[in-house]
């Protein structure tokens, strides 16, 4: 219950949707329960049971208001009197008869503006929720995503979204509808027999609790099955984006194998589900006809020994009447059945929303001033969990300076870059921009004075121009192409078919690797930002590429404060300091050839890259 309210709360302003709807429905069942009531009079009719006498009888006197049942009843019985005076009793059938139509008409033209509320609300839950997971999503720090399936993901922000809306959302048109209705039908069949009605009450509450039993094995199957199919998109996400590692090691039939089961497990899961599902609607139906049938059976008792207060086209019209109340009651029960799943995939979704990011603004968080002296490490340590992977770093970083991280991998060097633009905070210590702890103020403040290119070049199914221009709405052509031009991009580029407005395909697949990173060099170049980060930003290219690639970092890098990450340490040699980091610690810090005399770790790295 607690989830559904949540998902409820994605509604709002409920304003919007609840008064028109319930005014709605409540018109639909009283136009709808006013066909029924025409069934006497109709019957009476058509059996000769209403004559002139009856009908004089009915038109003595017009009775005086009141808001109660007995007032309209007695109302139609006097218009309906006159009606059979002036017409006879084929005219009052053609009178029920087209009331019958209207009433019709009229109920399930506000049954339709109904609707037409539902489907607006649902359109507006799906949209905030999606709304608010995918805000979630880009607020989470990196280890979050680095932690999660990316196919798990995926399939909270669709399937099973898609399922709240499908399952969830619809059933508020029974929680509202359906009550009404039972409710409106009881108040008339207590009017019409309380006897009988008291008899239907201690009937229906079993198949109730048989359809409840059912309900709850349903929610614990539909767990499993968005768990297995979460599965499922992983390992398509997967495939997808190694099919050339699968490839070349033959590995089809291994990772066919590890699909079909994953496969199959859920379709084993949805099977069961639909099994109980569908159950539930098939017994509730058999249920209300049995009641039905002892209601039939135990009231036409009474009328046949002349023991029931209704005549027998009245008993005719409880027996319809009543039939009508298991229409609502069946919807309700397999709305119950049905919600179970969407209540999973709810908690599902709710669980992204209530994670807390980690890295967030403080509340009185100011805007960073421009960059003008330094960047300063205080005793900065941080660590993932229990894990320690920076230890007391101290270092500072002139402006206008590139600073060199080197060492083996495992050491901490992008962890501590990534600190720099708050993808994390330390676990203790501080970082200083001009003296201002970044942490005092705003995440876009600080980021918006970085730009960083990493190894993998991240780009998008976009155009060369978009990918460029990437953020920077108001960019001009003349600076993309001169971005580009900086970057040794503007040539190739021209090459590709469409130039600037050609299609990189996904991550920018119809590239080389060296023009992916030059794209990205492009785009940091746009940007102009006054420090810089590099991420091993030539190590996964060819010699060509990278005698490309490397001219265009120096041309990013003139004038401007860096921090690059480097392997290859022939493309560092010239950085105004390299840092050494082992295990988490800075064990060596100087200029490339001071390092060489010292013969520490730095010296035989370099020796080592030598000898290769």
């Amino acid at each position: 219950m607690k989830t559904y309210l949540r998902i409820l709360q994605y509604a709002k302003p409920y304003s919007r949707f609840v008064p028109l709807y319930t005014l709605y429905t409540i018109l639909g069942i009283i136009f709808g329960l006013f066909n029924f009531t025409l069934i006497i009079p109709l019957l009476n009719v058509l059996f000769g049971q209403v004559g002139a006498d009856e009908a004089a009888i009915m038109t003595t006197q017009r009775p005086e208001f009141a808001l109660n049942i007995e007032f309209f009843k007695d109302f139609f019985n006097y218009y309906f009197g006159q009606v059979i005076l002036e017409n006879g009793r084929q005219g009052a059938l053609l009178f029920v008869c087209s009331i019958v139509v209207v009433s019709i008409f009229m109920a399930n033209l506000f049954r339709y503006l109904a609707f037409r509320i539902v489907g607006e609300l649902r359109a507006h839950v799906v949209r905030n929720m999606r709304k608010a997971v995918y805000e979630r999503v880009t607020q989470l720090h990196l280890g979050y995503l680095s932690n999660e399936r990316k196919g798990d993901l995926m399939t909270r922000l669709t399937v099973d979204i898609q399922e709240v809306e499908s399952s969830v959302v619809s059933t508020l048109t029974v929680i509202i509808r359906e009550p009404i209705s039972i409710i409106a039908f009881f108040v008339l069949l207590f009017s019409m027999s309380v006897k009988l009605t008291l008899f239907t009450l201690i009937l229906l509450p079993v198949s109730g609790g048989i359809i409840a039993g059912i309900s709850k094995r349903l929610k614990r199957k539909a767990k499993q099955g968005q768990d297995s199919l979460s599965f499922i998109l992983t390992i398509i996400d997967e495939t997808l984006s190694g099919m050339r590692v699968i490839k070349a090691f033959n590995a089809e039939p291994f990772i066919l194998n590890k699909f079909h089961n994953q496969n199959n497990r859920y379709a084993r899961i949805q099977r069961s589900i639909a099994n109980k599902r569908d159950l539930a609607s098939p017994l509730s139906e058999f249920m209300g006809v049995t009641v039905v049938a002892g209601l039939l059976y135990f009231g036409g008792t009474l009328v046949l020994n002349n023991e029931s207060e209704l005549s027998p086209s009245e008993f005719i019209t409880y027996i319809i009447l009543f039939s009508q109340v298991l229409v609502p009651a069946k919807a309700m029960s397999s709305a119950f059945s049905n919600i179970q799943r969407g209540l999973v995939s709810g908690e599902r979704v709710l669980q992204v929303i209530d994670t807390k990011p980690q890295i967030v603004n403080k509340p009185n968080a100011k805007e960073l001033p421009a960059f003008e002296h330094q960047i300063e490490f205080n005793n900065v340590s941080f660590g993932y969990g229990d894990k320690a992977v920076l230890q007391n770093i101290n270092l500072t970083i002139e402006k206008g300076k590139t600073v060199a991280l080197v060492g083996p991998s495992g050491g901490g060097k992008s962890t501590l870059a990534d600190l720099i633009p708050r993808f994390y905070d330390p676990t203790s210590g501080s970082i200083l921009i001009d003296g201002h702890d970044i942490r005092d103020y705003t995440m876009e403040s600080v980021r918006d004075k970085m730009g960083v290119v990493t190894q993998e070049s991240i780009l998008f199914n976009d155009t060369i121009f978009n990918n460029i221009a990437f953020n920077k709405t108001d960019a001009t052509e003349e600076e993309v192409i001169a971005a580009a031009r900086i970057a040794n991009a503007h040539d190739f580029i021209m090459q590709t078919p469409d130039g600037y407005q050609t299609t990189i395909g996904d991550r920018g697949g119809r590239l080389s690797g060296g023009q992916r990173q030059r794209i990205s060099i492009a785009r940091a170049i746009l940007k102009n930002p006054p420090i810089l980060i590099l991420d091993e930003a030539t190590s996964a290219l060819d010699t060509e590429s990278e005698k490309l690639v490397q001219e265009a970092l120096t041309n990013l890098m003139k004038n401007r404060t860096s921090i690059v990450i480097a392997h290859r340490l022939s493309t560092i040699q010239h950085a105004d300091e390299i840092v050494v980091l082992q295990q988490g610690q800075i064990i060596e810090r100087g200029r490339h050839e001071d390092l060489l005399l010292t013969s520490g770790l730095y010296a035989k790295l370099t020796q080592m890259q030598l000898t290769t």
